[in-house]
């Protein structure tokens, strides 16, 4: 059959035409039917044997990359756990170690204080024993000086009382 009669035929008759094998009659109500013979059971076969080579060639070939893809992802997903769960280990270690640090400064901080404190009172000890002796010393030179002036002034008491005597009486006494 030729091109020019396919056209003429009209679409359908063009595609049965094409197929060759197919067996064409005319329903009583006017439609086409078709009467399926070896063929189609030939097409059934050449479809399932290029589902199994595209099986083959392209199907498994991509699923196993995209396992591999998979393993991968989730060997890096383990890895990024792990690298968390380390981060998180190192950085309660850390704080950890901070904390022991402070306390242990401020046990220090509190030894330092004491000891300043003990050097504080014992320096302060010191000074008010100083204090006293100088004072007992400044007390009993001042005692002693008092004592001497007292002495020059009994010497001299009678000449003041001569003289004020005299002021006062306006002659000698």
């Amino acid at each position: 059959m030729k091109f020019s009669s396919l056209c003429r035929s009209g679409f359908w008759g063009g595609v049965l035409a094409l197929g060759g094998t197919a067996q064409t009659a005319m329903g009583a109500s006017g439609g086409i039917t078709v009467l399926p013979d070896v063929s189609v059971f030939v097409q059934i076969v050449n479809f399932i044997f290029l589902i199994w080579v595209l099986n083959l060639i392209l199907y498994r070939p991509i699923r196993n990359i995209l396992l591999q893809r998979k393993k991968t992802i989730e060997g890096i997903e383990q890895r990024i756990d792990g690298f968390h769960d380390d981060a998180k280990e190192k950085e309660n270690t850390w704080i950890s170690g901070i904390k022991s640090a402070r306390a242990k400064g401020l046990k220090e901080k509190e030894a330092l204080i004491q000891a300043a404190e003990a050097e504080e009172r014992k320096i302060i000890d010191r000074i008010n024993r100083k204090a006293q002796e100088d004072l007992a010393e400044v007390i009993e030179k001042i005692e002693k000086d008092v004592e001497d002036v007292r002495v020059s002034l009994q010497q001299e008491i009678d000449g003041f009382a001569d003289a004020i005597g005299q002021k006062i009486l306006g002659r000698a006494v």
